[in-house]
């Protein structure tokens, strides 16, 4: 049986967080689209749930946004704000940015709720990888735009980071909020990084 690490309530916040950047990512997605309020909000409601449905499937969890109406409340929130407000103040790099921050965000709540769980650490890790990186594919699938999975720069290796580092400082005892803030911090660091400098990882050659 592998350990159960609980997840601290302060790390709720987290998770919150990651709906709310990542709900604001999909809205902005349909504002450069032109789409109509409606579709504001399925975007919104999509990319900000798709990465925690998906992971509460796979391990048998109540899936968390049914039995509670704050996250729902959240997305659609955060597709109005976006709606209402000058697509200037969103221009150049603002979703790129925003889903970076949810990527983070993202990776490092996955990772600890499937601790929590009792999941053990390798698939803990590769599920918070899973988490963070749904939402953002199924946003771009929806709007008929290329994967950001399929984009040089580095994506899916900062969600591991993420995971990854805080799997291991929680097996280590490093306390949860600790480790977590650590954690998504570096994934927020490498991805921010990736995009300012344009960093990837080589690419096969045959």
């Amino acid at each position: 049986m592998d350990p159960v690490i609980p997840i601290p309530a302060a790390l709720e916040l987290l998770d919150y967080f990651g709906i709310l950047v990542f709900a604001v990512s999909g809205a902005l997605l349909a504002a450069e689209k032109k789409q109509t309020l409606v579709t504001f909000i399925f975007f919104a409601v999509a990319t900000g749930v798709g990465g925690g449905t998906l992971r509460d499937l796979l391990i048998g969890a109540p899936v968390f946004w049914v039995h509670a109406n704050a996250t729902l409340l959240i997305c659609i929130g955060a597709a109005l704000v976006v709606w209402l407000t000058s697509r200037r103040r969103f221009a150049g790099q603002a979703l790129l940015w925003f889903d970076a921050a949810g990527l983070a965000a993202y990776a490092t709540y996955g990772a600890a709720k499937e601790l929590a769980f009792g999941v053990a650490p390798v698939p803990a890790f590769a599920m918070g990888v899973l988490t963070a990186c749904a939402g953002g594919i199924i946003r771009d699938v929806l709007a008929g735009e290329p994967s950001i999975l399929m984009q040089p720069e580095l994506y899916v290796t900062a969600a591991a980071l993420a995971a990854g580092l805080f799997v291991a400082l929680a097996l280590l005892g490093v306390p949860g909020l600790v480790a977590a803030l650590i954690a998504a911090g570096a994934g927020f660091a490498i991805r921010g990084l990736a995009i300012a400098r344009g960093w990837s990882l080589p690419a096969y050659r045959d």
